[in-house]
């Protein structure tokens, strides 16, 4: 039988120091852990400023299940939707690239999508979900901003941000033409929508550990995801959703 068909993308924005390490890593773990799956990886550098796409660039040439793209322009989302939208895979996983999130995760994620659900979710906020080292400002804004969206969208899921999520094809081909945001918001986005138009969401407890080295500027996602509710709360693409089915 056919392989289900997984790619996997780590968007990248001047990560020299870390990105070798985390790929060879990422990698290893994949040819380990997936084997049942017909598998590929993309580094998708959106507009790093560093030798990190020449460093990727690298890399491929000397693994046959990895592939890079360069955009001129910044954007985890837009790096992200870029690839997703251009690869013919079964299912589409993203992750940080510092990973952050355990890979043990990883398996669980892809079955949950092989499974009837449409979107699979790291996170660190239920109850089985263990974290570490993480500050205790970023712990409690995360929390608030979540808060935040389950009082003015009536959704259920428990952790917007975490850098480790996944979808069906049919997700990529039927609800990303509606997902605006090519920043930090994009999670948001497509999780909040996903669920107001009723794509399944698979949450899975997830081992995090904080990266001291983040490039993650806190006050500018804050202020990004804060103007992504507004829109989202008057704008209601899930209604455009439902009018053109």
């Amino acid at each position: 039988m056919k392989k289900t068909s997984v790619e996997i993308v780590v968007p990248i924005y001047n990560e020299e120091k870390e990105l070798e390490s985390s790929v060879d890593k990422l990698y290893s773990f994949a040819q380990q852990n997936l084997l049942s799956y017909d598998w590929h990886i993309t580094v998708a550098d959106n507009a790093s400023t560093d030798n990190s796409f020449s460093i990727a660039q690298k890399m491929v040439k000397q693994k046959p299940h990895l592939g890079c793209m360069h955009l001129d322009q910044k954007g985890r989302g837009r790096a992200v939707k870029k690839v997703w939208r251009k690869s013919i895979a079964d299912i589409l996983v993203y992750m940080d690239v510092d990973l952050s999130t355990d890979l043990k995760n990883l398996p669980s994620l892809v079955a949950a999508l092989e499974n009837n659900y449409d979107i699979a979710i790291g996170s660190r906020l239920l109850p089985k979900s263990k974290v570490l080292n993480r500050p205790l400002k970023r712990e409690v804004l995360s929390r608030i901003y979540n808060v935040l969206i389950k009082i003015f969208f009536q959704v259920h899921f428990s952790d917007a941000q975490c850098g480790f999520k996944g979808i069906t094809r049919k997700v990529v081909d039927d609800l990303l033409p509606f997902i605006v945001d090519d920043a930090w918001f994009f999670d948001s986005e497509l999780l909040i929508v996903g669920e107001k138009v009723g794509f399944k969401i698979y949450e899975e407890p997830v081992r995090w550990v904080d990266n001291p080295g983040s490039t993650v500027r806190v006050l500018s996602t804050v202020s990004g995801d804060l103007a992504g509710l507004w829109r989202l709360f008057w704008d209601r693409p899930w209604c455009r959703y439902k009018n053109n089915k």
